[in-house]
């Protein structure tokens, strides 16, 4: 079951707001990643995927990174919430690029394709990865289109606070 924050605050549901925010962008990060590298990498990737920052619903991961400050602030910077799943259930489903270092790092072959496919959808742009200058990338991510039938989650308040709504599809 997830887990979905924002702004520290917990609240059930699922990864995907109401209203049209069809998309959710998984992200993989090494520990003490810098908010710039997720921010960056997620807004350019979907700039090449000709996808507004506006339909973004979530961006989802691993449960070890729950608090992991550069994506807590790349998601409060979007302004949507951080949906995180346990390893042992992102292991569970299939994607195109598993790789050792997260299986190594966190116990799953995949956090940003993984977690962005939790809910089911379309992948759109397989697992990226953040390129700064004169380092090793500390950042990956994934985008889908979620499917309609969703469940949905009304966006984050001004306070942080979100709410579940219940929709009919």
């Amino acid at each position: 079951m997830a887990d979905t924050h924002a702004g520290g605050a917990d609240f059930a549901g699922g990864a995907d707001f109401a209203g049209g925010a069809d998309f959710v962008v998984g992200v993989g990060a090494g520990s003490g990643v810098r908010t710039e590298e997720v921010l960056g990498l997620v807004e350019g990737t979907l700039r090449d995927a000709g996808i507004s920052p506006a339909s973004v619903a979530a961006l989802a991961t691993v449960d070890t990174k729950a608090a992991e400050r550069g994506i807590v602030e790349a998601a409060a910077q979007l302004a949507v919430p951080v949906v995180t799943y346990p390893a042992d259930e992102l292991a569970g489903v299939e994607v195109p690029n598993p790789s050792a270092a997260p299986l190594a790092a966190v116990g799953t072959p995949s956090v940003a394709e993984a977690a962005a496919l939790h809910g089911g959808g379309e992948l759109l742009v397989p697992k990226r990865k953040s390129a700064p200058e004169g380092r090793a990338s500390m950042a990956t991510c994934a985008v889908v289109r979620r499917p309609y039938d969703a469940p949905r989650v009304s966006p984050p308040h001004p306070n942080g606070t979100g709410q579940a709504i219940k929709e009919s599809p």
